[in-house]
């Protein structure tokens, strides 16, 4: 279980501007590749602003939902319904198998010991890295899935996603 040592600070915040340069430079980052910035604010609550793994994955949680709510309206105006709609069943299954997977999991990363949190999600950061560069410089072809398998499929990778979003305190149904 989590102590206050493991909730507190590290060592002292900065300043004002420095915290608010490091969000801004965040959230572009994220807005541009469409993610809540969980992935790339984490990195900085611990490794620049001192903060506790435990303490930053808990910080990180509620800045996340803050920015999906505030960025929602502009998403929601950038991509036109019926191409949503034309995607029901990953638009409706990734995100129920994401909440499923972030309910089955929220209290993994409290009950870690701090340094296997720590160890846990620098190999997160590793593989999502990774990830990007792959899927940033390569070009990946598409599943063509008949529908029956669009949903299990759908449902077990939105488990995933939230297996991982639940420990590193993003919200898992905005990195769908």
């Amino acid at each position: 279980m989590a102590s206050e040592k493991d909730l507190a600070p590290l060592h002292s915040t900065r300043s004002t501007p420095v915290v608010f340069g490091a969000g801004a430079a965040v959230g572009v980052l994220g807005g541009m590749i469409g993610l809540d910035s969980a992935e790339f604010r984490l990195p900085l609550l611990i490794g620049l602003f001192g903060f506790a793994a435990l303490s930053a994955v808990i910080l990180n949680k509620t800045m996340s939902l803050v920015v999906v709510l505030v960025a929602l309206p502009a998403r929601m105006a950038t991509v036109p319904a019926s191409e949503v709609a034309a995607h029901w069943p990953v638009a409706v299954n990734l995100p129920a198998g994401s909440l499923l997977g972030a309910w089955a999991r929220a209290s993994w990363a409290v009950r870690m010991r701090s340094s296997t949190l720590y160890k846990v999600l620098a190999a997160l950061m590793v593989v999502m890295a990774a990830a990007l560069v792959v899927t940033h410089s390569t070009t990946l072809g598409t599943l063509s899935l008949p529908l029956w398998a669009q949903v299990p499929c759908g449902v077990v990778a939105g488990f995933g996603i939230g297996v991982v979003a639940a420990i590193m305190g993003a919200q898992p149904e905005a990195n769908c």
